[in-house]
């Protein structure tokens, strides 16, 4: 699963990507730091399971820290984008084929106003954040229509003529980008477009191209800078309706990660507070420093770093987790690890996707499962929950 990290240069896009990761990438007050994508893993965390069965756990593929499963999920941080970055400039064209397989996107946007269109520093609040929000999203949205309608006429006459479905032929085109017939399905119910598609209008077109990008490319907005920028920006910016934003400090978040890294502090990832570990280490600086961070702390609750992973994989995308185990009694693999792996799986996700998930061999002779909390016996199609421990049988 891959979540891209998005939006116009200088604004704390690898800054995001590193606290997030702890992957070195270059960090600078200039545009166009990144030029060829970042790529590094991140993790979301979800309740483990050892807690409520009364055991302890031996993750394989994750991380338990004290109940806590911290899930991998890959980020990419790509090129910034700036205004006309649809029809190629900048670095439009790297920075949307980087983007093709990212399944949703973190849009981080500099809060305090400090940076304009170009990405290059200005005046505090001389830039309006939600103008960069608003570009992004049309942006992308005149990208994927330039894709949709390339072809356009021949492709519409030729669904007319044979009466080929119109989600398949979509479908089809956007196969490169990820983006499924469900979610084309979706967005043409949200269009609305009627009539024959040869006939529909540029705007029709564009209208199109704007609900296959909120339903392909889901986005949701780090209010990046959240330490520095005025509360009445912040109240704005969150008090949006149909979007997602989440006050972020990646700076913050950095210091946080860097300095338990270091062994300095017992910080957990998305934690609303910290405990100095070796305070006699620190200079007078770095100690007024994290006093500085556990007052900002105190009052935003948390960097927004990891909150934003955390919403964009279990809400926007409406992921479950769930564990298979070999061992439904001891809830152990072959190899006697507890809980050894957790799945990110869509909801909705069946007990023979999980199989299939696990090993093809596994979904191709699937018998039955069985749910380990309740040691019922559940079918290929038993529709998965949040947390579930399940044991696949197999007649292989």
């Amino acid at each position: 699963m891959e979540i891209g990290i998005v939006g116009k240069p200088n604004v704390g896009k690898s800054t995001f990507f590193t606290s997030a990761t702890m992957t070195t990438a270059e960090i600078a007050n200039y545009p166009f730091t990144t030029v060829k994508p970042n790529r590094g893993v991140a993790t979301v965390r979800s309740p483990c399971p050892c807690k409520e069965l009364g055991v302890e756990c031996n993750p394989r593929n994750s991380q338990c820290l004290d109940g806590t499963r911290l899930i991998p999920v890959e980020l990419i941080d790509v090129a910034g984008l700036v205004p006309g970055a649809s029809q190629g400039r900048g670095m439009g064209n790297q920075f949307l084929s980087d983007l093709t397989m990212a399944e949703a996107l973190v849009h981080v946007v500099d809060a305090t106003g400090s940076t304009d269109a170009e990405g290059n520093p200005c005046s505090a609040g001389e830039r309006d954040p939600e103008d960069d929000i608003r570009f992004l999203e049309d942006e992308m949205s005149l990208w994927m229509k330039g894709l949709m309608t390339k072809d356009w006429g021949r492709l519409s006459r030729q669904i007319e003529l044979d009466g080929k479905k119109l989600e398949r032929s979509l479908a089809e085109k956007f196969a490169g980008l990820g983006i499924a017939e469900h979610q084309i399905s979706r967005a043409l119910r949200k269009s609305q477009l009627g009539g024959k598609p040869s006939q529909w209008s540029e705007d029709d077109l564009l209208s199109l191209a704007r609900y296959l990008r909120e339903s392909g490319k889901p986005i949701i907005v780090a209010a990046n800078k959240s330490d520095a920028a005025p509360p009445e920006i912040m109240d704005r910016l969150t008090s949006r309706d149909g979007r997602v934003v989440i006050p972020t400090s990646a700076e913050v978040e950095l210091a946080l990660r860097r300095a338990a890294k270091s062994g300095l502090v017992q910080y957990l990832p998305g934690g609303s507070s910290f405990e100095l570990v070796q305070p006699d280490r620190l200079s007078p600086a770095q100690r007024q420093g994290m006093e500085k961070i556990r007052t900002f702390l105190k009052q935003a609750k948390n960097t927004g770093v990891q909150q934003c992973l955390d919403k964009i994989i279990f809400e926007v995308m409406d992921r479950i987790v769930v564990y298979p185990v070999v061992d439904d009694t001891h809830y152990t693999d072959n190899d006697g690890r507890v809980l050894p792996d957790a799945f990110l799986m869509s909801r909705g996700s069946t007990a023979r996707d999980l199989a299939y998930r696990v090993h093809t061999d596994f979904g191709d002779h699937f018998i039955r499962a069985i749910d380990a909390r309740t040691k019922r016996v559940i079918g290929a199609d038993h529709e998965l929950q949040d947390h579930d421990v399940i044991r696949i049988i197999t007649d292989a």
